[in-house]
């Protein structure tokens, strides 16, 4: 299906989202949302400031994404859940360079 957002936007949480069709999922966090294609990829849109959009991986391997207040997890076909950037203060996914994909459990 396709993205219908509406509310609030300042930090482009209806204007930034994806216009595109192939979604089956959809998931909103404190001001950032999160989409799963039918072919396995994520998209997200809104705030980064926590890094809700860097970093999100590009692999077509995920079926269920979830968000919370300034968070992703997403799980992988292979029974894998990651997450790619910090979570309540937490150092998930985060390096050096920026934020990396980190899996939590499998």
């Amino acid at each position: 299906g396709t993205v219908v957002t509406w509310g609030h936007s300042i930090d482009g949480q209806r204007n930034d989202a994806p216009t595109s069709a192939g979604f089956v999922a959809i998931a909103c966090g404190g001001k950032h949302s999160v989409s799963l294609r039918n072919d396995g990829t994520v998209v997200t849109w809104g705030r980064s400031i926590d890094g809700e959009r860097n970093g999100a991986p590009t692999s077509a391997s995920f079926v269920a994404i979830a968000c919370g207040r300034h968070s992703v997890v997403a799980l992988r076909k292979a029974a894998a859940v990651i997450t790619w950037f910090p979570a309540d203060g937490q150092t998930h996914g985060r390096t050096d360079a920026g934020f990396a994909p980190a899996y939590l459990c499998a």
